[in-house]
């Protein structure tokens, strides 16, 4: 039976830890790092059963709704003015599910943090917490005060946890690489701030539900005129270029498990907000500026691609490829086609699940090398088996090969792109190719070939790093083989966006 308690209990969970937290003592590591797991684990239980018990044939666009009213009949709210209200679709159900896995998984990785693990394990429920809140809010005050506090405990998660970068021309502090990613990303929440007010203003019904506001007809033009505050306000934390190069640098000087989170999930959120506020509710709009959407997603994609191919420093080649991958969301969503749009969804699980694996892998071997530098290492298969193994899955779901997630989503993305903008879906082709050149490039030069001995003490990843691993590589393979759960709930909410045809 469904019920909207369980997309409460996502939102509150995390929360009530971040508060329980405080209460233990900081002499006490091990008991922060077994909540941590454990409230982990159970996130990662109530994403599942939000997932597979989201009804596919119900006739209900938004389930498990829960609707809490907060401020209503004040000034110029009127009945449902300000609601704590919930709900998911078949778009928001895979990205619950998206959350909980990586969450969990961020939460075993992150059992090694030593240094204030317990203001870390804090500052990271948190982050989730309004994570959870973006993909399950159908109030737009609600919507955008989860939105930031899913951004905001970033910075001091990588200013106090983070790593700095140094290159023999430059430097790359931590501390830069959490002010830019702020900087930023505030930035792009200005111009969301403003488009949700443009939308309150010029509906004139005196609230902010999601599901009231659905239903108003907006002027074309002021429909054109606001639906750039969203995307661009939105596509700053999607990756969007020329506004993403928050994203390596940010990516570069986090810790592992907010690297995971970072790309894996919050990147996620931008896609999301373009699709949520953007295309559902100014639907005119998004036609007529998704020319433009899907010329920049081209450009992501093959812009990233280079540049990932250019780098040899692990992480930053990660973060490049990020913004590649999160190309392919775009130009999806830019085709206002359902085979595009479905692709699209389909690749930010995808994209979510191995991005989150490849960090993991970066990070497990960056705790013990202290270098991200691919060049000085060689034939670690023969020290590593196993960790390379796992980076060799993340790799070849990027590439897209059959079987593993990636093929699945690129492949329905393509279709989508091919039925509309033929020249920049070949474009896009041209991206995949050099995708599988520094995906290669890197399994070769780091991986295979002769032993550098200098690596000789390296060992194999801890229990925990490999138990986190193995959750993302099972989803991987289950998207990649059986794809008809994800493509089936995601479908039927696409046909439903307002111009998608």
């Amino acid at each position: 039976m469904q019920t909207g308690y369980v997309l409460l209990a996502t939102i509150a969970v995390p929360l009530l830890t971040a508060l329980a937290l405080t209460a233990v003592p900081s002499r006490y590591p091990n008991a922060v790092r077994v909540i941590a797991v454990a409230v982990g684990f159970v996130l990662f239980g109530l994403s599942l059963y939000a997932f597979f018990a989201y009804q596919v044939a119900d006739g209900e666009q938004f389930q498990f709704q829960l609707r809490w009213d907060w401020i209503e009949n004040v000034g110029v709210l009127g009945d449902h003015g300000i609601t704590l209200h919930l709900g998911i679709d078949g778009i928001g159900a895979p990205m619950v599910l998206l959350t909980g896995i990586v969450a969990f998984a961020g939460t075993l990785i992150s059992w090694k943090i030593d240094y204030r693990n317990k203001d870390f394990f804090i500052l990271f429920m948190v982050l989730v917490s309004g994570v959870f809140g973006v993909f399950t809010s159908l109030d737009l005050f609600f919507w955008f005060f989860f939105y930031e506090l899913a951004v905001l405990p970033m910075y001091l998660l990588i200013g106090v946890w983070g790593s700095s970068s140094v290159f023999p021309t430059f430097a790359r502090t931590k501390e830069y690489g959490a002010l830019k990613l702020t900087m930023y990303l505030v930035a792009g929440s200005v111009l969301i701030f403003i488009g949700i007010f443009a939308v309150f203003v010029e509906a004139g019904i005196g609230t902010f539900d999601l599901l009231a506001l659905y239903q108003v007809q907006f002027d074309e033009d002021f429909q054109k005129i606001v639906f750039p505050l969203f995307l661009i306000g939105c596509g700053v934390l999607a990756g969007l270029w020329p506004f993403h190069t928050w994203s390596p640098d940010g990516h570069v000087a986090a810790p592992t498990a907010v690297s995971m989170l970072h790309a894996g999930v919050l990147m996620k959120l931008g896609a999301f907000g373009i699709i949520r506020l953007g295309m559902q509710l100014l639907p005119e709009g998004a036609e007529f500026w998704m020319p433009a959407l899907i010329t920049l997603g081209t450009v992501n994609v093959v812009y990233g691609a280079i540049s990932a191919t250019a780098q040899t420093d692990f992480k930053y080649m990660v973060g490049y490829s990020s913004v590649s991958h999160m190309g392919y969301v775009l130009m999806g969503l830019a085709t206002m086609n359902p085979i595009g749009v479905n692709g699209a969804v389909l690749q930010m699980f995808s994209h979510g699940v191995m991005t989150a694996l490849m960090f993991a892998m970066v990070g497990a071997l960056y705790d013990q090398a202290h270098v991200r530098e691919m060049s000085i290492f060689g034939g670690l298969a023969q020290r590593m088996p196993r960790f390379v193994a796992f980076f060799a899955i993340a790799g070849l779901t990027s590439i897209g090969l059959p079987g593993l997630s990636g093929f699945v989503a690129e492949f329905n993305v393509f279709v989508g792109v091919f039925r509309t903008y033929p020249a920049l879906g070949a474009l896009g082709i041209l991206g995949a190719a050099i995708t599988a050149v520094y995906i290669l490039r890197m399994l070769a030069l780091a991986f295979f070939g002769p032993f550098n001995e200098r690596w000789k003490e390296l060992t194999e990843m801890t229990r925990w790093e490999q138990a986190g691993g193995a959750l993302l590589i099972a989803f991987i393979l289950f998207m990649g083989v059986f794809p008809s759960p994800f493509a089936d709930r995601i479908a039927e909410s696409v046909l439903l966006i307002p111009g998608v045809r």
